[in-house]
């Protein structure tokens, strides 16, 4: 761990002297990304799953609702980055994608229609921090909640989540499908 902290750093060093991120640096920024989404996902999901078995779908919303954005603020702050998750049909207007958003979300988008796989992006934003980018596809069980009106979202599921998003654009979507991305802001 400590060898990997020390790595890091090194990298930010050496990356904020060359403004251009090697393949090395960008490696150990995928690593340690893939890490925080991993960590992040299993505490959201985890949680999640907890409401839904604890209270259903009322529960579980109002946990998204909630605590989403607040577990996401509390793992930045613990890591050291700024994370975010964001998509093209955003629930809540607080996940709106920025333009460096919307581009890695059109690239994934073009993916996924060639058929292509989809990896993690690393590349340094319009400041020049190194910025890591991964896919959120879409899960059977996330289907409840995200899938389409009257197929895998009842009438009362749409209005418990209309309660509190009243404008929602995250429904539609199939199993596999492009759900959004998780945006990582190294410092």
């Amino acid at each position: 761990m400590i060898r990997y902290v020390f790595l890091l750093l090194l990298s930010i060093v050496l990356y904020s002297c060359s403004k251009k991120l090697t393949k090395k640096e960008a490696g150990l920024f995928k690593e340690r990304g893939n890490l925080i989404v991993q960590k992040t996902a299993k505490e959201l999901s985890g949680n999640l799953m907890s409401k839904m078995k604890e209270g259903g779908i009322p529960l579980a919303v109002e946990y998204c609702n909630t605590a989403a954005i607040p577990l996401t603020s509390k793992v930045s702050e613990t890591e050291k980055v700024t994370i975010k998750r964001t998509s093209l049909k955003t629930r809540n207007p607080l996940n709106k994608p920025n333009e460096e958003e919307l581009k890695v979300l059109k690239k994934y988008s073009s993916r996924i229609n060639k058929n292509a796989s989809l990896e993690a992006i690393i590349e340094l934003d319009e400041s020049g921090k190194p910025h890591y980018y991964a896919p959120i596809l879409v899960e059977k069980k996330c289907l409840m909640c995200h899938g389409s009106l009257d197929k895998e979202v009842s009438k009362q599921a749409d209005s418990i989540i209309k309660s509190f998003y009243p404008n929602d654009l995250a429904t539609g979507f199939s199993e596999g499908d492009l759900r959004g991305i998780w945006s990582i802001s190294f410092p």
